[in-house]
């Protein structure tokens, strides 16, 4: 059997070993992964307890996996009425990246995504049917959905959302609000790889982040690629490297283009955008995914409070391409 090579990148906090002051951290899971928040000054000891919960609550609108959530009760055709606060915010950003990236971004692919098995539910078997995927794209497009004085309205009632691209960032800005509601100016929250940094370390020195390539060897090797600072900003990485499925021998990635209905085969490996939230970053890595360097880099010219970092795959070769405002990367 050929030995299969996996390549992705993720996020890592580069923590400091010079401490002016204390410096605090927690972990915990959610959302089927591990989140930490790291910050500096007075320790609060009820901390940890109130990020739990906001995180469960968020989990308890957001989630497709749990049908008591908000959002799989809307997916039902329950009326619920008025939408909470958080979702109508995601709602909101939701549309407008959509609009942004002409509808890379789409929080209504949920009956795409169960067709090619990445979400609950059945997953149909003829995966090579063209009429399957006509049917279903009908089901499909954020121009179907709107807010209307705090209520949903769908145009089709078909229409499933999914906010799988989005929560684990908004999560994060969650945490944040949360940390700085609370008199914290110097922390950072990762939630499974999406990062969000406010202040600067307990040393005085800017937060550092770290793109991450781990390669596939026969020791195991993980070297880390790129290590910049990162103040007052967040950033979500995007890529096919871990939510895959092989179907009649070719891999299949987990970014769907909602346009076409398929897990379109690209030499794109990762996307990692910088944004001054994390729900931002987190939808746009996955648009970016969806469209690819040329198209990224248009929309990226409309955008200059946006910073991207691309890996693919050329000529043999895993090659790099960023925008002019990412983070230099410091020299060891």
């Amino acid at each position: 059997m050929m030995k299969k090579w996996l390549y992705f990148v993720m996020l890592l906090v580069v923590a400091s070993s010079c401490k002016k002051q204390e410096e605090h951290r927690f972990s915990g899971y959610i959302f089927g992964t591990y989140y930490t928040v790291t910050y500096s000054g007075k320790e609060n000891a009820t901390l940890q307890g109130e990020v739990n919960a906001a995180l469960c609550a968020i989990n308890d609108e957001f989630s497709v996996f749990d049908s008591a959530s908000v959002v799989s009760r809307l997916n039902r055709g329950e009326e619920i009425s008025p939408l909470p606060e958080d979702l109508i915010r995601v709602l909101e950003l939701s549309l407008n990246t959509s609009r942004q990236t002409e509808g890379a971004f789409d929080i209504t692919a949920g009956p795409l995504i169960r067709f090619w098995g990445f979400s609950p539910g059945e997953a149909e078997q003829n995966h090579d049917t063209l009429r399957v995927l006509d049917s279903l794209r009908q089901m499909v497009g954020y121009q179907k959905i709107s807010i209307e004085n705090g209520h949903l309205v769908k145009s089709d009632p078909r229409i499933q959302l999914d906010f799988n691209a989005i929560a684990k960032g908004y999560a994060v800005d969650k945490v944040a609000e949360l940390l700085e509601q609370r008199g914290i100016q110097n922390y950072v929250v990762d939630i499974g790889g999406e990062v969000r940094t406010h202040g600067e370390k307990s040393s005085g020195q800017a937060w550092r982040v770290g793109i991450q390539i781990p390669t596939e060897t026969r020791d195991g090797l993980v070297e880390s690629d790129y290590i910049f600072e990162m103040g007052g900003k967040s950033i979500a990485t995007s890529g096919n490297y871990r939510n895959y499925k092989e179907i009649n021998g070719q891999r299949v990635s987990h970014i769907i283009n909602p346009s076409t209905g398929y897990a379109e085969a690209s030499p794109l490996l990762s996307v990692s955008v910088i944004a001054g939230d994390c729900a931002s970053a987190d939808a746009y890595a996955t648009a970016f995914m969806v469209l690819g360097i040329e198209k990224s880099m248009k929309v990226l010219e409309h955008h200059p409070e946006l910073a991207a970092h691309f890996i693919y795959y050329e000529n043999g070769q895993y090659q790099f391409q960023q925008t002019g405002n990412f983070p230099a990367k410091i020299q060891k």
